[in-house]
């Protein structure tokens, strides 16, 4: 067996990464491997994963520890960028555990998933250039690991985990995402919406 290109041996390797700046092109190159044919889908046994890999900087706290956001201020607008670069940033992580930790599943999930990987790292990519056009980085503010928390508690199986951090926690951020742009754009803002 050729664990050096398993999907699920790559998965984890990239899930595992701490830094932003490697585990992009880590997760870009891993879909690239895929799409073409490069990866095998053979049973392999994989220490489990309780905690994905993020930066050390990034400080992680109680969601009631954390700061209050708003549009009215530089500061505030800031922390909620911050939010969506840390969602963003957890959404590569969901992905990734997606295709390591469910190994029977369709060729055609672990590919939806790693083409859904790659675009939370240009979703995340594009977040954190934000907040640094802002003299602001990620890392800056505390977050929280709510998603991260539900993917554990969910990693039993993967209908209820389809059922509740994609279709459920995702979703609702997708939803309020026209009101934060409005926001944003009320506040003149437009960059950023």
């Amino acid at each position: 067996m050729n664990t050096e290109k398993n999907l699920f041996v790559r998965a984890r390797e990239c899930l595992m990464l701490n830094e932003a700046d490697d585990k992009g092109p880590a997760t870009h190159a891993l879909y690239e491997e895929w799409i073409a044919g490069e990866l095998n889908l053979d049973p392999v046994d994989l220490d489990d994963v309780t905690e994905a890999g993020t930066p050390e900087y990034v400080r992680r706290v109680s969601p009631r520890n954390l700061p209050k956001r708003g549009f009215t201020t530089p500061e505030g607008r800031a922390t909620l960028i911050h939010a969506v670069t840390h969602i963003e940033f957890s959404a590569i992580n969901l992905a990734l555990d997606a295709v390591f930790r469910f190994r029977d599943m369709p060729a055609d999930y672990y590919g939806d998933w790693l083409r859904i990987a790659k675009e939370e790292v240009e979703h995340f990519f594009m977040m954190r250039k934000r907040l640094r056009d802002l003299e602001h980085d990620y890392g800056d503010y505390s977050t929280h690991q709510g998603l991260w928390d539900t993917a554990v508690k969910t990693a039993h199986d993967p209908l209820v985990r389809m059922a509740i951090v994609p279709r459920v926690l995702e979703a609702r951020g997708l939803d309020v995402n026209p009101g934060m742009m409005d926001k944003f754009r009320k506040v003149g803002d437009d960059v950023t919406a």
